[in-house]
């Protein structure tokens, strides 16, 4: 069945992210204003239809993550991270104008990190590339 979800999704309508809230959003998950991105994002999120709503849902999901770990809250960035990556699973490598392969594979980085013994976290932030 994921192999027919990923072939559904692989003709997703292109999100333009170079401006307006998308545009806000990553420029605000770039300069680490976490829960910024999360209210620029979710303005559209509530226009859209799906697969782009679940898809843009899992960013969303990400940026909240690292606002709670802003914050400190381990158990929320954990929680955030791992229902951000269960609602990415189906999507192809590259979807709505996001290197979707990438981001996935940050985001793993960081859940193994943060649920270690050691609590740590990888060097850098998962990029959004656009």
């Amino acid at each position: 069945m994921l192999v027919g979800r990923r072939a559904a999704y692989a003709e997703g309508v292109s999100l333009d992210w170079k401006s307006g809230e998308l545009a806000e959003g990553i420029r605000c998950y770039r300069n680490r204003e976490f829960w910024n991105a999360h209210e620029h994002w979710e303005s559209v999120w509530l226009r859209l239809e799906e697969p782009e709503k679940t898809f843009l849902q899992s960013l969303i999901q990400i940026s909240a993550a690292f606002h709670h770990w802003q914050n400190g809250n381990l158990r929320g960035t954990v929680s955030l991270l791992r229902r951000a990556l269960g609602r990415l699973e189906p999507y192809p490598a590259s979807f709505g104008g996001i290197d979707l392969a990438q981001l996935r594979k940050e985001a793993r980085a960081w859940l193994m990190a943060l649920e270690s013994e050691t609590n740590s976290r990888p060097p850098a932030f998962p990029q959004i590339w656009a």
